[in-house]
């Protein structure tokens, strides 16, 4: 943590933040979240982590930030992968094998085509 000495070092690390946010959310961020409560796990959910982080590194792609959240509440639809590309509403696939999850990266990530056969409406 910063030292924080004087208003300016507050304001500073405030902007900081706030940039780093900012990055975050910027338009055209591409985010997938795989979730990794113990339903997911015990569904697959780390096969299924595994297969993007390996697809994302085989294909030398950028840009993709890939995260993981705990319980995301559909047990029945685990393994579940959420994907969010910028200022786009969430889009939720449940039950994602290696094959689906190539797929999604592939149509949805790269391409911008909702794999809508295996989206989760919410």
């Amino acid at each position: 943590m910063p030292t924080i000495n004087s208003i300016e070092d507050l304001k500073r690390i405030r902007e900081e933040a706030l940039r780093k946010q900012e990055l975050k959310s910027a338009s055209g961020q591409k985010q997938i979240i795989v979730g990794m409560g113990t339903c997911g796990i015990a569904a697959g959910a780390r096969d299924t982590m595994k297969a993007i982080l390996e697809k994302i590194e085989k294909d030398s792609l950028s840009g993709i930030l890939v995260t993981q959240t705990g319980c995301i509440g559909i047990c029945e639809m685990e393994p579940i992968v959420q994907v969010q590309i910028g200022d786009a509403p969430k889009v939720t696939y449940g039950k994602v094998s290696k094959v689906i999850a190539d797929r999604i990266v592939d149509e949805h990530i790269l391409a911008g085509n909702i794999v809508k056969e295996h989206m989760i409406n919410l």
